[in-house]
């Protein structure tokens, strides 16, 4: 991992592979350096989660620590563009490993096999500036919410099925909602069953791409301080309309009053 007590600059060769940033006034060389300061956290290796990693390792964030127990299946060929056949059977997680150090030679990478929970989180989640929530499980999204907005963590948060998408940034430096005032977890939590899960459910394979794109995107904003504070946006893979909005604190989310009194 980076020791960001160190100044840093970029090398020639980073120069070189981040030029297009470069040209970017809202990038330029200062933000570049922001990037690889910083230490970005994915929660979840999957069709989300693959095309968020692929565009992270390539703009240049310095320390990518991506999270996922599961091992490959022929099914998440589908939709999981990290992993290729001679990858099924493999953990997720350290397959991600390869391809991106494949990608991208100049950062570090943290690949972890296991589950975020509340007995892990802490630990998985240190050090980070940034998190990605491309998981498919309501109580592992509460945990990271949770955990995010108690240690003023800026949370990025996808979701994809069908043909309907979501992508909410929350950026818990300032006074934002979070997940829970968008989805109560007394709604959310006690419709989770065994029916409602990628497993059974299907998604057309570029609306993930779309979507993690976009987690990747608003993660880097977020890093330059050019994202709003809060908002969700809905797209709709049938006509591609996105329809964006800000968010407000609930007044009766548990999450934010448990915030307040910490």
């Amino acid at each position: 991992m980076l020791d960001r007590s160190q100044p840093l600059t970029l090398t020639d060769k980073e120069r070189i592979r981040y030029s297009r940033h470069l040209f970017l006034p809202e990038v330029g060389e200062t933000g570049q350096v922001l990037l690889k300061r910083a230490h970005v956290v994915v929660v979840g290796c999957g069709g989300l989660g693959s095309p968020a990693l692929f565009y992270l390792a390539a703009s240049g964030i310095g320390t990518l620590t991506f999270i996922d127990d599961d091992e490959i299946e022929l099914s998440n060929l589908q939709r999981q563009i990290l992993y290729k056949i001679n990858h099924l059977g493999q953990s997720k997680a350290k397959a991600a490993e390869k391809v991106l150090a494949s990608l991208n030679n100049h950062i570090t990478l943290a690949p972890i096999v296991g589950k975020v929970n509340n007995d892990t989180i802490a630990r998985y989640l240190q050090g980070a500036d940034c998190v990605l929530d491309c998981s498919d499980s309501f109580t592992t999204r509460y945990v990271i919410n949770r955990y995010c907005q108690a240690n003023r963590i800026p949370l990025v948060a996808g979701a994809a099925q069908g043909l309907q998408g979501q992508v909410m940034a929350f950026d818990f430096r300032g006074d934002s909602p979070c997940y829970e005032c968008l989805f109560p977890q007394d709604l959310s939590a006690n419709n989770e069953t065994p029916a409602q899960n990628c497993d059974t459910l299907g998604v057309l394979s570029p609306l993930l791409g779309i979507i993690g794109a976009q987690q990747a995107l608003l993660a880097i904003k977020l890093l330059l301080k050019q994202a709003p504070l809060s908002h969700v946006a809905f797209f709709d893979g049938m006509t591609l309309l996105q329809n964006t909005i800000s968010l407000k604190r609930d007044s009766d989310c548990p999450c934010c009053a448990a915030s307040k009194k910490g």
